[in-house]
């Protein structure tokens, strides 16, 4: 009966040890010291614990605390130091006693105590077997602690073998704590009535379990540091190493992204088994799992993104979605855990264009990220660089009501308006509030000059002289203010030279476009609006090397190419101006041949893309080569376009082309261009097969229409010219040289009347266009209006000097 009574209270302080009941476990123990006085060493052995045990859980044992150990953990000392000797030995609690009191030792920040103790327990000699689990965490935390003193100590020794030798020790004892705490926390999960509070790892546990493969990568082993955390990932998970994963495999992407380019080794293929455990494990080893349809990494950037996807799944599994006051703490701490993946996805994706994949993650956080400025942030972000311009503006709204004095995302909200959605009075509302808000700083903020492109752009769309004049004046204003308020920003100078350019103020647009050269000399639109007034300055061949300079240094850069083809074909090196549109195409598709490539392969995934077809972005994303205005036709021609647009659909169930937009509209560019090079060397079937092509991508645009105009012109149709100059004033009322061509062909066909109205229009909206005004000339002195002839060629010869090969407004928007 004694026995009996004896073992069952044995099971009782076995099962409260396992569950870290160490109050009761104390009171077990006096218990089994009053009814069996010959376990006294094991009742002594069992108190020190419980005390120690009891101590750590209300005073983790930190540097913070070292000095309130020394007396606090006094009785457990005593208790502990009292099974040291040859009885303790001989009751096998000696081993136990030494581990535990090199763990009190390093709780009181006595190190050379602590390694003395594991010494004393021969911890390097321990054979493995099955153990309990509280043994297991004895032995798991042993292992941590002299890993700690080691590293601690740092490496010992007087010869570098030595050194050697001892960091070899140290990285060994944090790779035992490491598979020897995932074995107890895999135990515990096994365990029956273990609440969720003895799951809990311990400061020592957890610290060894994350120092493991960070030891690794500071002593310069980081390929065995990569595989230790892929073993520790792979171990079969629990409850309590689902924050650990989390820190884990978030580590191992840092690893990653922090670069591992010329060394990565993609991970093993494992086993595959039923099941865990294909071959049997060591007896200190954790279960891992491993399977016939496991996903393995092929390289770095799958691996990357992998693990960044489970740490956010891990990271939204405990998102607090109350915002109730008492859970303010948790949803902070939830939140810091998403917040930091999302801020890894983000450099991953943006580094390997995933940015969809970025995009899905921040739908998913807005669930429970309701009021949190960064994830908003971010989220608006990402709309951005996807090409969801109208959801960006949108997001980046919100985000300003959360954080009131970013002015930043104001100016990127301006931006989007004025760059991608034709919202310019919203676009200059959005800048004129980043300007009130303000404030000095280091630097000055580009909020002035924002204000300045606004008005800029207002002023060229608006079709009323008054209006005109007006925006102009505030326009010159405000660029003049942002260059006063910093003199070293080039973009300043660049947009005030633009508008001294708009203005046909030659001479002023120069100095200021040579001030901006001066502050950035590879700014490409600088060079690009360079060469455009040097061309109004009667200087075309030293345009002509200006570009040839800037395509050196920006050899893919379309927009200079285009340039440069316009100016060979202007000094007749025809040969030369088709070499150059053929190196377009060919760039073009270098630089977005994959991206078409993969949005015709999976339409819904498509990168970079705008949502816009390019039937909607004709006027709005492109100039006009031969407008005064990339905004001139932004409503009533667009409204136009589109209803043609969708009839055409319609008839011939047209769809836009997958992909980016904007590198359709920029080949659309390229085929009208190469029309017109065929028609300068005399080729109008090549010219018409270009229009095709053309015809193809956007088939109702006003520009190929036009063009077939220019062929029927150069064939002498002028019937089927005028028709076609006709369509392309339906499509856009607003384009100049389908007027000016339909005013031609109504001279030629007899018809002046309606030439001199049709051509009087075309000079209301371009003043500054000498070919309008001397085909006016033409028209008046054939009605017999010879003063009004007179006028209108004195009029084309004044503009003449000061015309520049294609449009100051055929420089695209830039903030860069």
């Amino acid at each position: 009966m004694t026995a009996r009574n004896r073992s069952k209270l044995e099971a009782l302080i076995e099962m409260c040890r396992s569950e870290s009941k160490w109050t009761k476990v104390i009171e077990l123990a006096e218990e089994l010291r009053a009814n069996f006085p010959q376990d006294d060493g094991l009742a002594n052995f069992l108190i020190g614990e419980g005390k120690l045990e009891n101590y750590l859980d209300q005073n983790p044992p930190i540097e913070a605390n070292f000095v309130k150990a020394k007396t606090g953990l006094t009785d457990a000392k005593s208790y502990l130091n009292l099974v040291t000797g040859d009885d303790g030995k001989n009751a096998g609690l000696a081993l136990d006693a030494h581990l535990l009191l090199a763990k009190l030792y390093y709780a009181c920040g006595e190190c050379d105590s602590s390694l003395d103790n594991f010494n004393l327990a021969k911890l390097n000699t321990l054979s493995e077997k099955h153990l309990s689990v509280r043994s297991l965490r004895i032995l798991a935390e042993s292992y941590a602690i002299k890993g700690l003193c080691l590293e601690n100590k740092g490496p010992q020794g007087s010869t570098k073998y030595l050194k050697a030798e001892s960091e070899t020790e140290m990285i060994s004892c944090f790779e035992r704590a490491a598979d020897l705490g995932l074995l107890y926390l895999q135990g515990q999960d096994n365990t029956n009535n273990v609440n969720q509070e003895t799951r809990r790892m311990g400061a020592v546990l957890e610290t060894a379990l994350q120092r493991a493969p960070i030891v690794l990568i500071k002593t310069d082993k980081l390929n065995v540091a990569i595989d230790r955390y892929r073993g520790m990932l792979n171990a079969v998970e629990t409850k309590a190493t689902q924050s650990l994963r989390l820190t884990l495999a978030r580590q191992l992407a840092e690893v990653f992204l922090r670069g591992v380019t010329g060394i990565y080794t993609p991970p093993r293929s494992f086993s595959p088994a039923r099941g865990i455990n294909a071959t049997k494990p060591r007896l200190w080893e954790p279960r891992k799992y491993s399977g016939r349809h496991q996903f393995v990494p092929k390289n770095q950037h799958e691996e990357t993104i992998l693990l960044l996807l489970i740490s956010e799944a891990l990271a939204v599994r405990d998102a607090v979605l109350s915002q109730s006051p008492e859970f303010r703490e948790v949803r902070t701490h939830a939140l810091g855990n998403v917040t930091a993946v999302y801020d890894l996805l983000t450099l991953a994706t943006v580094r390997w264009n995933q940015v969809g994949l970025l995009l899905e993650s921040f739908e998913k956080a807005l669930k429970f990220a309701f009021g949190e400025q960064h994830v908003w942030r971010q989220y608006s972000l990402s709309l951005f660089v996807i090409g969801k311009y109208q959801q960006a503006l949108s997001a980046i709204k919100e985000y300003s009501k959360l954080d009131t004095k970013d002015t930043g995302c104001l100016l990127m909200a301006a931006r989007i308006c004025y760059e991608y959605l034709d919202l310019l009075k919203e676009g200059l509302s959005l800048a004129n509030t980043a300007l009130e808000k303000e404030v000095r700083s280091i630097r000055p903020s580009r909020a002035q000059l924002y204000v300045g492109i606004g008005l800029q752009q207002v002023a060229i769309s608006s079709n009323l002289p008054s209006d005109k004049a007006k925006y102009n004046k505030l326009a010159f204003e405000a660029l003049e203010k942002a260059v006063y308020q910093d003199p070293n920003d080039h973009l300043a100078e660049y947009y005030l030279a633009c508008q001294h350019a708009y203005s046909y103020n030659i001479n002023e647009a120069l100095i200021h476009i040579k001030q901006a050269l001066i502050l950035r000399a590879e700014h490409a639109p600088s060079l690009h609006l360079f060469s455009l007034l040097l061309t109004a300055n009667r200087r075309p061949k030293e345009a002509l090397y200006v570009v040839q300079d800037a395509v050196e240094e920006f050899p893919d850069n379309l927009n200079l190419l285009h340039v440069k083809a316009h100016l060979e074909l202007y000094l007749q090196d025809v040969e030369t101006a088709l070499d150059t549109v053929q190196q377009m195409l060919t760039i073009w598709r270098e630089i977005y041949e994959v991206q078409i490539a993969a949005a015709t392969s999976d339409h819904d995934n498509e990168k970079h893309s705008d949502t816009r077809s390019v039937l909607q972005m004709q006027t709005s994303q492109m100039s006009d080569k031969d407008s005064n205005s990339i905004h001139a036709a932004s409503l009533a021609a667009s409204r136009i376009e589109h209803a043609l647009s969708e009839a055409a659909s319609s008839i011939s169930s047209f769809n836009p082309k997958p992909g980016p937009q904007k590198a359709w509209l920029m080949q659309f560019k390229i085929w009208l261009l190469l029309a017109d090079v065929y028609l300068a060397i005399e080729q109008p079937n090549d010219a018409i097969n270009c229009i095709q092509e053309a015809t193809l991508i956007n088939p109702m645009s006003h520009q190929v229409m036009f063009m077939r105009g220019q062929v029927h012109v150069f064939q002498s149709q002028w019937p089927e010219a005028k028709q076609c100059f006709m369509n392309a004033v339906s499509a856009n009322p607003y384009h100049t040289d389908s007027l000016k061509g339909l005013g031609e062909a109504h001279l030629i066909l007899g018809e002046p009347r309606l030439a001199e109205k049709t051509l009087k229009d075309a000079a209301k909206i371009d003043q500054n266009c000498p070919k309008i005004w001397y085909l006016l000339g033409k028209v008046m002195e054939n009605l017999g209006d010879y003063s009004a002839s007179a006028d209108c060629m004195a009029t084309a010869l004044q503009l003449e000097p000061s015309c520049p090969i294609l449009p100051f407004t055929s420089i695209p928007l830039t903030f860069e």
